[in-house]
């Protein structure tokens, strides 16, 4: 917890001069509330006793201090209020800085076991609670400290017994509350697994809002909902039980303080020990000390919320990505396009057994190879290794007799063209999700780009032509078209190296022909790895590679493979490719 809390506290740093000024302010306010009473302790207990004209005199100036005093203090209050809320705002931006940045990092082993609403939980309400606190609980605890102590010390002056009968009560409130935190602290991280869990559901719902439709399962949608939204409804009712428990027993005994003084106010003065104008002091300071004792409930609640909101940010945080680049990866500009697998083996960690054995396979520069091969023997797998994806289990992909790992992620990647059957287009234009290719490049490269992906004339069909919005995941736009954007956006980047991962298998004959012509432009002169599930995907193949359970079994020519009445001949009768 202690280095927990050194890493919470270091995100103050930025903003010192904001925190101490903060501070500083909360200090004078706490301590304007300090003095007021003991000015109407002098007044009732000395001015009264003046002369009339010199009393009024008197009156009237501590009087003008005390308004003067107020409005020092609520000049402090509106600083702490709009500056202390400025400084949580960029304490949670720089939070939410820091974990998106990491999430960019984290590779595809880590996003395969997550659930994205969970994980937009921790960059929403979890901050939110994080900068509460950051805001809220420096300045919560001085202020509370100050009055505690203050009225302490100046209540001890006034009567020493009715002081300690007053502060009684503190052992008393200080256990209560350390065994209620521990309760509700347990309760608050079952909240926020279950809030993740819901916002998992939703974006999963809501993404696949058209299936959902299309078989009219709102009702199933509902049930699900349904059954996450109530284990939530559970999981506040624990920690509404023990926040309840805890405001009211604590609620309650600032309360008994109060009558508690009252009483014994009443019987001191019967003999003679506290005067009428000292208890109405102790009534007045009575706030001064329960009002911090309310504010530490609320702080220990805000710290209950927040640090079990830190911990889920410093889970994510320590999560360390298992791709990453070596302190001596070299930085390469361009590939030339040799690519050889060596001896290469894969297996996923959660999984002991090997997607991929042994491996070893040379597509030279500028060599289009198609991979067959039933469903579920690694073909997309054997495609993602190249670009790191995912790391390779054993052995080495080299590309121009480089081993991958000894290249720098970013320019690796900035060399290879993917091109999927699920293409993912941002909301925004066409303009904005071809540039996406190459974010630096001029909309003539853009247009450039489109052109030589057959996508121009459908584009300018529209009214607003490349500044067209295309919707949530280019929803206004049909299979063949997002394909043709998304082949725009490879041309945009020139890579060295392409694969197309069944980039044709969902789209009608005609679309195919289409976006076919596409992906013959764009694979000429460059290394392409073709994973077809159709014969017009491999037609143009010089080498077509027949991936199994066994790993490459066969390689050759559409017609060498026919001769060989194997594995390829067996597919291609059964119509699977």
């Amino acid at each position: 917890m202690r280095e927990n809390l050194k890493k919470l506290l270091g995100y103050y740093k930025p903003y010192k001069k904001l925190f101490f000024s903060d501070l500083f302010f909360a200090i004078i306010g706490a301590g304007v509330t300090l003095v007021i009473p003991l000015i109407v302790r002098y007044i009732t207990n000395t001015v009264i006793h003046y002369e009339a004209s010199e009393a009024v005199r008197t009156a009237l100036v501590l009087g003008g201090v005390m308004i003067g005093l107020v409005l020092i203090e609520m000049f402090c209050n509106y600083y702490i209020a709009y500056y202390g809320h400025i400084m949580g705002a960029k304490i949670e931006a720089n939070m939410r800085r820091d974990i998106f940045g990491h999430y960019q990092k984290l590779t595809f082993a880590f996003y395969d076991n997550q659930k994205v609403g969970g994980l937009l939980s921790r960059v929403t309400s979890d901050l939110f609670d994080i900068s509460e606190l950051l805001h809220h609980g420096p300045e919560d605890l001085v202020i509370s400290i100050i009055k505690i102590v203050g009225s302490f010390i100046i209540l001890m002056m006034v009567n020493p017994a009715l002081t300690l009968l007053a502060f009684a009560f503190m052992p008393l409130m200080i256990i209560f509350a350390f065994y209620f935190n521990g309760k509700m602290k347990s309760a608050f991280v079952r909240n926020r697994e279950r809030i993740g869990e819901i916002n998992a559901q939703i974006e999963d719902s809501l993404s696949g809002i058209r299936v959902v439709k299309s078989f009219a399962n709102e009702k199933v949608e509902m049930k699900k909902f349904k059954k996450g939204n109530d284990n939530f409804v559970e999981a506040k009712r624990t920690s509404y039980k023990y926040m309840g428990i805890y405001h009211s027993g604590l609620g309650a005994m600032t309360t008994l303080i109060t009558v508690v003084v009252l009483v014994g106010g009443v019987f001191f003065m019967m003999d003679g020990t506290v005067k009428t104008t000292d208890l109405i002091t102790f009534l007045l300071y009575i706030n001064n000390f329960t009002e911090p004792v309310r504010k530490l409930v609320v702080l220990t609640e805000q710290f209950q919320n927040g640090y079990s909101g830190f911990e889920r940010f410093l889970e994510i945080l320590a999560i360390e990505p298992d791709i990453k680049d070596k302190p001596e990866a070299k930085a390469v500009d361009s590939f030339a396009g040799d690519v050889v697998f060596k001896d290469v083996s894969f297996k996923y960690e959660e999984n002991n057994e090997s997607i991929l054995s042994h491996i070893n396979l040379h597509v030279k520069k500028g060599e289009y190879v198609a991979l067959v091969g039933p469903s579920g023997v690694g073909k997309t797998t054997l495609c993602s290794l190249i670009p790191r994806f995912y790391e390779v289990s054993g052995g080495a992909i080299l590309v121009d007799d480089m081993d991958i790992r000894d290249v720098k992620l970013a320019d690796l990647r900035r060399n290879i063209g993917i091109v999927q059957q699920d293409v993912y287009l941002f909301a925004g234009t066409i303009m904005d999700n071809i540039r996406y290719g190459k974010y630096e490049a001029t909309d003539e490269e853009v247009i450039r780009a489109a052109k030589r992906a057959n996508a121009h004339d459908f584009i300018m069909s529209f009214p607003e032509g490349y500044d067209t919005d295309i919707g949530q995941r280019g929803v206004k736009l049909s299979g063949g078209q997002k394909q043709r954007l998304s082949i725009a956006r490879v041309f945009l980047r020139n890579p060295a190296i392409l694969i197309f991962d069944e980039a044709t298998s969902a789209l009608d004959n005609e679309s195919e022909k289409v976006v076919q012509r596409s992906m013959e432009e764009l694979a000429s002169e460059r290394t392409t790895f073709v994973i077809a599930h159709r014969l017009s995907t491999i037609r143009n193949a010089k080498k077509i590679i027949v991936l199994t359970e066994k790993g490459i079994t066969e390689m050759g020519t559409h017609e060498e493979l026919l001769a060989k009445k194997g594995v390829y001949e067996s597919l291609y009768h059964m119509n699977f490719i």
